[in-house]
């Protein structure tokens, strides 16, 4: 060590310093502890201004609560104050730094997203949660058709870099119809579109009460319930409401014992056989959510790379439109946009 550090002493600080703003903040940052030479060289301002995105003071100045960054003593303590989100345009997008790349990540709030039916107060709810960073999150009440959609200009990521868009989200206690179908994802930048199945919600996740009130016949099944035994208490008072789900009542047996809700319900439709999981569509799907150190869950929706001189939008979407089936429990935060590990 002794001999590598008499080396090191006799190289120009300015050919140290060049060296090290061509690698990243993480190589940087373990670097300063190799010896006194390289430390003062990884803590310069040349090296750290580097790592500083060009336009980052542009976007600071968006932001929501400024940060008086002329007290900073240094480039390299700027930066690490950029590694910690901070809210721009009026509170519905969020800027950070990757810690070990220096790339830009951004967060979409639920706001900054294209929602169907997102203002119908019936099929969607806007609340405040202490836990979120922004002012709303979406809280899906009831619907059949599900299409969530983000954009970001291509112009605002970092060049030549790999990013991955995640939805962060949770599921209410009463969440249902998340489960299967399973749901298509997909990321389009130019003429290149990425597109997979994920699932919101895996049953292997979930207790066996709640795998089966997850399931999208789950609310069918309470519907099919409800409606029979209210007709047959009007009709003839004494059957009962299990005798009517399984078909057996004297009203199901006038009107159409082999209907097609009937199959359904006793689970020999083809829609049933996709509840239990044996759709070919469930065992393609290859996406599933993951914990986050923020008490939300994230669902990866796709990959994409941006190359030098790229233009355009990045366009990000989550679909569920095939299946006829209630939906609900869905509460979202927003799209975050960030290099992918």
């Amino acid at each position: 060590m002794e001999k590598g550090e008499s080396r090191t002493e006799k190289l120009p600080e300015l050919c140290i310093v060049h060296a090290i703003s061509l690698t990243s903040p993480r190589v940087a940052s373990r670097l300063s502890a190799v010896s006194t030479t390289f430390r003062a060289a990884a803590t310069s301002d040349t090296v750290w201004d580097r790592f500083l995105p060009s336009d980052w003071q542009s976007l600071v100045s968006r932001a929501v609560h400024p940060v008086d960054f002329s007290s900073f003593s240094s480039k390299r303590d700027i930066f690490f104050r950029l590694c910690d989100p901070i809210l721009i345009d009026d509170g519905k997008m969020s800027f950070s730094l990757d810690r070990s790349s220096g790339a830009k990540c951004y967060v979409l709030s639920a706001r900054k997203l294209s929602i169907t039916w997102a203002d119908a107060p019936w099929y969607w709810k806007w609340r405040c949660l202490p836990e979120s960073r922004f002012a709303d999150v979406a809280e899906l009440l009831d619907v059949y058709w599900l299409e969530i959609r983000g954009k970001i200009e291509s112009r605002m990521l970092s060049q030549k870099t790999a990013y991955a868009a995640y939805l962060i989200y949770r599921t209410s206690d009463e969440a249902y119809g998340l489960t299967n179908p399973s749901q298509e994802a997909s990321v389009k930048v130019g003429v290149y579109t990425s597109t997979k199945l994920v699932c919101l919600l895996p049953i292997d996740i979930l207790s066996e009460s709640d795998a089966q009130r997850a399931s999208p016949s789950y609310k069918y099944q309470i519907c099919c319930c409800c409606e029979d035994s209210e007709e047959a208490e009007e009709e003839d008072g004494d059957s009962e409401e299990a005798e009517e789900v399984d078909g057996d009542s004297e009203e199901a047996e006038e009107e159409d014992g082999d209907s097609e809700e009937a199959e359904e319900v006793d689970g020999d439709s083809e829609e049933a056989e996709e509840v239990d999981g044996d759709s070919e569509e469930a065992e393609e799907v290859d996406g599933a959510p993951k914990a986050r150190n923020d008490d939300w869950m994230e669902l990866e929706l796709g990959e994409f790379y941006t190359d030098e001189g790229d233009d355009g939008e990045v366009n990000i979407s989550l679909l569920e439109v095939k299946g006829n089936y209630l939906k609900s429990g869905l509460i979202i935060e927003g799209i975050e946009i960030r290099p992918k590990q």
